[in-house]
């Protein structure tokens, strides 16, 4: 048997250019780059459904029924400047924070009894099931029966908005966090409140942060149609309020710069402060893409 002889190949160094393969790398455009920014193609949507506003409403002609965008920016400026919106608006927004707050504390409070306890889990799935279909809104007579006219009546069915999809989504998360992250909690000896902190909220965390989106954007629905229905206190009320009381008096292109504001302060929610925290956390942990 011959023996095994390791023959070295002989080594060829070819020249080719890089222009034979084409373009590697290509740099972007001036406006590649710009386009390539998500605030400036959303700008961009914004600019354009205000031109296909501003241009219906001049076909239309009917400020009581369709104001311009104009008179709306117009409206809104003034009602800025005097203080009126921004009165209302911060009004709105403490109502809101009472209930929105509240609802987040029994959420996670529900959610950490289900998932510690088998109990704890029946008891939020039956309520869940019995309350969440059930719509805010229609609590509104017995909030009025029990609180009476004012901010007590707001953060009841503000909580009740808030409680379900928060408690869903976190249990959810919970529930499907891996075996793997559970037995290394178990294996630390954690127990209790430390293992929900330690180990379930941290790999729970996109769930949770959804149910707090879905919890805002219903509580932020709920206390404008509420404060269109009781929302006086006192002389005074929130944005809801200010519409109803300007659609009264037909003017209705303040009605549209109440509306504005709505839309204003549930964009800066939802792409300032949400977003900043979904960076901060589950991009950062790269949990998302």
């Amino acid at each position: 048997m011959a023996d095994n002889v390791l023959v070295q190949r002989p080594e060829f160094v070819r020249d080719v250019e890089i222009s034979a393969y084409g373009v590697v790398e290509k740099p972007l455009t001036a406006w590649e780059k710009i386009f390539n920014n998500a605030a400036v193609r959303k700008g961009l949507l914004l600019a354009m459904l205000a031109a296909v506003w501003q241009v219906y409403s001049t076909v239309l002609d009917n400020p009581l029924l369709f104001p311009k965008f104009s008179d709306t920016i117009a409206a809104f400026s003034e009602h800025i400047m005097n203080g009126v919106l921004l009165q209302r608006g911060w009004f709105s927004i403490k109502v809101l924070l009472m209930g929105y707050g509240a609802g987040l504390f029994l959420a996670g409070t529900l959610t950490a009894f289900a998932i510690t306890t088998r109990i704890g889990n029946d008891f939020l799935e039956t309520l869940t099931s019995m309350f969440n279909p059930l719509p805010a809104i229609a609590l509104l007579p017995l909030a009025l029966i029990w609180f009476g006219l004012g901010n007590g009546s707001l953060v009841f069915v503000l909580i009740h908005s808030v409680l379900w999809p928060v408690a869903l989504n976190t249990h959810s998360g919970f529930m499907s966090v891996s075996q793997t992250m559970r037995m290394v909690g178990r294996n630390y000896g954690l127990t209790g409140p430390r293992y929900v902190a330690k180990i379930l909220i941290p790999a729970a965390f996109p769930n949770i942060l959804t149910g707090m989106k879905i919890g805002w954007a219903f509580a932020w629905r709920t206390l404008i149609a509420a404060e269109l229905v009781f929302g006086v206190s006192s002389g005074s009320g929130g944005l809801g309020w200010f519409i109803y009381e300007n659609k009264n008096q037909l003017e209705i292109a303040n009605v549209f710069a109440g509306l504005f504001s709505v839309i204003i302060i549930g964009l800066f929610v939802e792409n300032f402060i949400f977003r900043n925290i979904e960076l901060k956390t589950v991009r950062k942990w790269g949990m998302q893409s």
